[in-house]
């Protein structure tokens, strides 16, 4: 195993969710002056990706398609123990979907050159469409393995892993090359110091845009986007209680029958 690819994508910060708002134009999410994070799936792909480097002395190049400001976040994820980082930013790229962003993020894991794996999250917080990791392998014709909350190398060239279903799980064995999706059972993401941070400030990264990717812009952005969002709108939970009065067998007898019609017992 040669080299690891691992997909980045900046998030909107869940303690400032109550600031997003959609452009009423082009209906895409407003952005500017939200404090973003890492996707938090895209951690554990990269700690898995790390795990792996540790096991083969295979380079781990992160692809985030991002604004400019996301070099900060690359920084963080070169910290953890990434050997490089490709940015793919331009303006034509906003707005993109799912489909579009798979499209973008193809061109540039092309450019990069030969690759063994390809390491997702399986969704993003601020989307949860679960769909770029398949439209991705689609585009660059590999198989595609979602679910995965474990994986182990094999120094005969194939992985083994475990794959979460709808009633269970299913264990496989898949050769090279291969894309991947984790979720957050796979591991728990490293750590990095503020001397890692430094470190990794010497590392590169690289930034591509759409002449480097010469890809149709009627392909990406808003215009190759067939999918969009009507409305947002952050649902607030609220917990109503009850207050059970009587002698405490009574009280008792009583929760145990409220639970066992939730189905709980």
């Amino acid at each position: 195993m040669k080299r690891i690819v691992v997909c980045l994508k900046p998030v909107p910060d869940p303690k400032e969710w109550h600031k997003l708002s959609l452009d009423p134009v082009t209906k895409t999410l407003v952005r500017e002056g939200i404090f973003s994070i890492i996707n938090p799936l895209d951690k554990h792909a990269l700690e898995a990706a790390l795990v792996l480097k540790d096991a083969t002395g295979a380079e781990v190049v992160l692809v985030s398609m991002a604004p400019p400001h996301a070099k900060a976040l690359l920084m963080e994820a070169l910290a953890m123990g990434a050997d490089r980082a490709c940015l793919l930013s331009d303006r034509v790229f906003a707005g993109s979907d799912s489909l579009a962003t798979a499209r973008i993020l193809a061109a540039g894991i092309r450019r990069l050159g030969p690759f063994d794996v390809i390491l997702c999250g399986n969704q993003t917080l601020d989307g949860s469409t679960a769909q770029v990791s398949s439209q991705l392998a689609e585009f660059l014709g590999i198989p595609n393995v979602m679910h995965v909350e474990s994986l182990e190398y094999n120094p005969e060239g194939f992985l083994r892993l475990l794959q979460t279903i709808e009633h269970g799980q299913v264990h496989l064995e898949a050769g090279l090359p291969l894309l991947m999706s984790v979720t957050k059972r796979i591991n728990k993401p490293r750590f990095c110091s503020f001397l890692e941070l430094l470190k990794a400030e010497k590392k590169e990264i690289t930034v591509w845009t759409n002449a480097d990717l010469a890809l149709n812009e009627s392909l990406i952005g808003l215009a190759g986007s067939p999918t969009g969002i009507v409305e947002l709108f952050v649902c607030r939970k609220r917990r109503s209680g009850t207050k059970l009065k009587g002698e405490p067998e009574a009280v008792a007898q009583a929760i145990l029958d409220k639970l066992y019609r939730l189905g709980m017992v």
